[in-house]
């Protein structure tokens, strides 16, 4: 299992549109991925317009079947303009 957390600033005032846009490109990953096994948005508490997503891949192809993919790929241009910058990613190996 290959773990990835990235972390997402959304511009402020633009956190709703963020957070549609890219609830629209989850549910593409979770329709059309079947080696995603988890991808989750979630929101800080403590530090506003800041979201990180927990993502869950059942190996390399599945991770690179996902940065590939056309839905992937259109949903970082709908997110180009509402966040602050590149996201900040952590890829991990799960511990079996």
């Amino acid at each position: 299992m290959i773990g990835i957390v990235a972390k997402l600033t959304a511009k402020p005032g633009s956190e709703k549109e963020f957070e549609k846009a890219f609830l629209d490109m989850a549910a593409a990953v979770k329709a059309n991925e079947p080696g995603n096994l988890m991808y989750q948005l979630t929101k800080s508490r403590t530090e506003p317009g800041v979201y990180k997503v927990l993502e869950a891949y059942a190996d390399e192809a599945a991770v690179e079947a996902h940065r590939t993919s056309d839905h992937y790929k259109a949903g970082g241009r709908s997110l180009r303009d509402l966040v602050g910058g590149p996201p900040e990613v952590e890829l991990l190996d799960g511990v079996e």
